[in-house]
């Protein structure tokens, strides 16, 4: 009975996609705007890390032929163009590599430009879990998957974060939490996909999240919330010594702060299919750092 089910899987697979051939494609992006494709795309422009991961994680990376300059997941990427930042690339180098779409974040400046050039745009930016699981979808949606391959892909990277969680000890749930995210200083919120992950990992966030998910915040006002743990990347780290009142805080004074090397922030702060890895990496700070 299983080699049955999964004949008519591949059935089905196999139908949808020479439906997508015939009738072409299209999908919705985060602007609200309907993007018609005649087929599956071969050769796509991703302009956001997250973005070129996903395309990867569903195994097709070969289609992939430019990324933004801050690409550097998987290692079969290595070798391609890079195409300048997410937000204002080389639209000339873009031009050049004849895409057959386009991918990037909705905040990048160079929307209109790329479309007045006759390319294909998809505007997709994640940014809680429930965005991961819905780009996944899109992204599958586009490369002519059939919906149950995003679907497991997702299904095993929640398993994976709900498994983090329950292995946490005890001693290392309830602790209050300050992410900062860079040294403005921006935090990540309780709405942020880091601090959803938090949360699921039985951390409480010091930011309230009526301030948004990336709120920049007051350095007294982290002073006055006194976290017992701190995260934050080696790049903005350096400095938190020097700001008023932050060496006296708890988890200065107590060595209870991770500072997460430049490959695990780039982990943490994309929020696309490595979430289980970044909940692991904030997991063992978590019990390195309880008391």
């Amino acid at each position: 009975m299983p080699d049955t089910w999964r004949r008519l899987a591949g059935l089905c697979a196999l139908l949808l996609c020479a439906a997508v051939q015939a009738a072409g494609l299209q999908i919705t992006d985060d602007r609200g705007v309907t993007v018609h494709l005649n087929a599956p795309p071969q050769r796509i422009v991703t302009l956001l890390p997250s973005l070129a991961e996903t395309v990867c994680e569903l195994g097709q990376c070969q289609r992939l032929v430019g990324v933004d300059r801050y690409t550097n997941w998987p290692a079969q990427i290595a070798h391609l163009p890079r195409l300048g930042g997410g937000l204002d690339p080389s639209v000339e180098a873009v031009l050049a590599l004849r895409p057959d779409v386009v991918l990037l974040a909705q905040s990048a400046r160079v929307i209109a430009q790329l479309e007045g050039l006759g390319l294909k745009v998809v505007a997709l930016e994640p940014r809680t879990h429930a965005d991961v699981s819905r780009v996944l979808q899109q992204v599958a949606l586009l490369l002519g998957q059939a919906p149950p391959a995003a679907q497991a892909v997702w299904q095993r990277i929640d398993a994976e974060v709900t498994a983090v969680a329950q292995a946490l000890p005890a001693r290392a749930k309830g602790l209050r939490v300050y992410y900062e995210v860079n040294s403005g200083p921006y935090a990540a919120g309780p709405g942020s996909f880091i601090g959803e992950t938090l949360s699921r990992l039985g951390a409480v966030n010091v930011v309230p999240a009526g301030l948004g998910p990336f709120p920049k915040l007051n350095p007294e006002f982290v002073v006055r919330a006194n976290p017992d743990v701190i995260m934050v990347g080696a790049l903005a780290a350096a400095e938190m010594n020097q700001r008023p009142g932050w060496p006296a805080m708890r988890a200065m004074r107590e060595q209870r702060r991770c500072v997460f090397s430049t490959t695990e922030s780039d982990v943490l702060m994309r929020a696309g299919p490595r979430l289980a890895e970044g909940a692991r990496l904030m997991a063992r700070c978590l019990q390195e750092r309880a008391p």
